[in-house]
């Protein structure tokens, strides 16, 4: 087979890296049908994705679609006639923008989750729809290769080529195929992060005049004499530019804290660019914090401006400082002490002028002792301490955080006003708050949602964490004849995602993730927020 086709090792390879830096889905799958499609021997690529029927009326093949609820959607596509070169093979809405699940070689793949190949298609034209086709265009070979990601199909692949096909093809088809599923979660969350700092950006009045009228400091709600120590030690440390480390139980309020001490401080008009630390890839910490130059690694295509250079003159909160790997924790330390850094690919050394806010829920001195976490690091961000004391060691606050909760929930779903009773206080005063402030709102969100003029009852969950009802044997027959309108199915079932990302972090993959605490899959779960454009 001296016609036969191979790829190139370093170009795969260069692909690879490259779709891991891709931020949108749209840029992800527009550079492998266009890096593809530039192989000498492929003739055509094209993706398609499994997601929604939409276009029943007009499909071409709908008489064999069994499914009327999903297919398969052309999303990108690229390459070239020899036939007739003024020919547009990048069109995505053509006679094959749509293929039921089962139909034809490209629905077979998606709905069996198993590769078809064609490895020479003058020996084996079943699965070629237009032999006469693939003659006039020279093509040889036909390859479809399922994306897969935890188990389920997300869409297929499929490349013609100009030469008969090898098994070393096959295998770096399969890799892109997984490579492309798994990249496609990262870019739809990324495609979600810039979603949610436009959401940011127009924050709703209303919100922010309520927490202005009720909130006895900042955005805090309480007034007990454990926040009142808080806000005395934000006051004395804001006018500074020392470090602070926050310190306290996950649902505290420790980014609250950080925007607190950034906006009584002389950086107010400055940017506060807050990171998730965890969220960040081993791989990717050194562009993410210093930035790097074109060229300085295989896939950076252009410059980059990392989290220092965007919070120069401004404020750097590092949330959950503790999960940053101990190899990288000594070039955050070198900034922290010579206010300079370089990025990556680039000699040239920069000075920066932050400040830096840390907060995490780790025991740092017991990270120390096993060895993960710098003691010199911990010095230098520990310079001004703030320690968020959890919700049950200030039981004064949890009456007036829970009415401003109930109103601003009752609002948004334009409902009557109103404040729990004595008896749903009581209940909320002798709960143990492990999840906190943060819980507390679920819970209430809970409540405002399943509530109405023959429905009060107040769920809290009991010591294994099941949600229990007080006096609910006493309503138990009527509880059972409670019934929902589909908004308010609908309207559950965001709240509950809600809380599931809100307890998980807004973490999605992986263990300890909200999918797998939700029973979902994580795609089912990517998908659901975007839907819903749920915010964190």
């Amino acid at each position: 087979m001296d016609n036969a086709f191979h790829f190139n090792n370093d170009a795969v390879q260069s692909l690879l890296l490259e779709m891991g830096q891709q931020r949108t889905t749209k840029s992800l799958f527009d550079l492998v049908v266009s890096k593809l499609s530039q192989f000498k021997h492929i003739s055509l690529v094209r993706i398609w994705l499994k997601a929604k029927g939409d276009v029943c009326s007009e499909c071409l093949v709908a008489d064999e679609c069994y499914d009327k609820n999903s297919c398969l959607h052309l999303v990108a596509s690229a390459g070239k006639s020899i036939y007739n070169g003024s020919e547009d093979w990048s069109r995505i809405n053509g006679a094959h923008k749509r293929f039921p699940l089962g139909a034809r070689k490209v629905g077979h793949i998606a709905a069996t989750g198993e590769p078809v190949v064609v490895p020479s298609i003058e020996e084996d034209s079943k699965w070629i729809a237009h032999p006469e086709w693939a003659k006039k265009e020279g093509i040889k070979g036909f390859a479809g290769q399922p994306m897969l990601f935890q188990g389920e199909v997300l869409g297929v692949i499929a490349v013609f080529t100009l030469s008969e096909l090898t098994p070393q093809v096959l295998d770096v088809l399969r890799i892109i195929a997984n490579h492309a599923a798994s990249t496609l979660a990262n870019a739809e969350a990324f495609e979600k992060i810039s979603q949610l700092k436009k959401q940011l950006e127009g924050e709703n009045e209303f919100l922010r005049k309520e927490l202005s009228n009720t909130s006895s400091y900042g955005r805090f709600i309480g007034k007990s004499a454990a926040l009142q120590h808080v806000f005395k030690q934000i006051e004395l440390v804001a006018a500074t530019d020392a470090n602070v480390l926050i310190l306290g139980e996950s649902g505290t309020g420790k980014e609250l804290v950080a925007r607190e001490v950034h906006a009584r401080s002389q950086r107010k008009n400055k940017p506060l660019i807050k990171v998730n630390c965890a969220s960040i890839s081993r791989e990717l910490f050194a562009s993410e914090f210093f930035g790097h130059t074109r060229g300085a690694f295989t896939g950076a295509v252009s410059h980059r401006e990392g989290l220092f250079a965007a919070a120069h003159t401004g404020t750097l909160f590092l949330d959950e400082i503790g999960e940053i790997p101990i190899e990288y924790q000594a070039q955050l330390l070198r900034v922290l002490q010579e206010r300079e850094y370089q990025r990556v690919g680039e000699e040239q050394t920069r000075t920066v002028d932050t400040r830096i806010i840390a907060a995490t829920n780790k025991n740092l001195h017991l990270e120390i002792e096993k060895g993960n976490f710098r003691e010199d690091l911990y010095f230098r961000l520990n310079v001004f301490p703030i320690v968020v004391p959890p919700l049950r060691e200030r039981p004064e606050d949890i009456e007036p955080l829970a009415n401003y909760f109930l109103a601003r929930c009752l609002e948004n779903m334009n409902r009557p006003s109103r404040q729990f009773s004595s008896e749903h206080i009581q209940q909320l005063m002798e709960y143990r708050w492990p999840g906190n402030v943060r819980e507390l709102q679920n819970i209430v969100e809970r409540f405002a949602i399943s509530s109405n003029a023959e429905s009060n009852h107040l769920e809290l969950p009991n010591a294994s964490g099941a949600l229990q009802e007080k006096n609910a044997s006493r309503d138990v027959s009527h509880n059972h004849e409670r019934l929902f309108t589909e908004q308010e199915v609908k309207q559950l079932q965001i709240e509950n995602t809600k809380r599931a990302l809100e307890r998980c972090n807004w973490k999605i993959y992986g263990p300890n993730g909200a999918a797998e605490l939700l029973g979902i899959k994580a795609t089912t779960l990517a998908t659901r927020i975007k839907k819903y454009n749920l915010a964190k």
